[in-house]
């Protein structure tokens, strides 16, 4: 599984005003539906959902939101980058600028663990993060993710 399968160009962001999660998940949808075809409402609904169950807020400034979503075909992605970092209720107390969120289909257990722990090992290479934080461009951005994993697995 690469990140190139997981997420399309489309599906990266650079957001300057986000408010709070909620207004983040919001724009996740908003994102998914643009990208995917996915319904903008049951992908904030379901992102919600997941976060009340526990916040995805991983430390460093990444946080990893992630919902499963009836009726979703593969395992798909969205990258934001924030402007101003969120409060994400992290498990390190920092407020959190990278969020890459997964959404995956309803039934895919085995698919959604590698996409999370494939799309965790990416975020949490220093080195990716400081190059995502040092650019706006969304096609750089995707560059960067999509490039971290393959140019460590050759």
């Amino acid at each position: 599984m690469e990140l190139s399968t997981i997420i399309r160009p489309a599906a990266v962001k650079v957001l300057a005003n986000v408010s709070s999660k909620k207004r983040l998940f919001q724009d996740l949808g908003e994102i998914v539906a643009s990208a995917y075809g996915m319904d903008a409402d049951i992908a904030f609904g379901a992102l919600q959902d997941r976060e009340s169950l526990g916040p995805t807020g991983v430390g460093h400034g990444v946080a990893l939101p992630h919902a499963r979503i009836e009726g979703l075909e593969e395992v798909v992605g969205a990258f934001v980058r924030i402007e101003k970092p969120l409060d994400f209720d992290a498990v390190d107390r920092q407020p959190v600028d990278l969020i890459f969120a997964l959404f995956a289909p309803d039934g895919s257990g085995v698919d959604h663990l590698k996409a999370l722990a494939l799309v965790s090992r990416t975020m949490r290479d220093a080195a990716v993060c400081a190059k995502l934080r040092a650019n706006e461009d969304p096609d750089t951005l995707h560059t960067i993710l999509t490039e971290a994993h393959s140019t460590r697995a050759a």
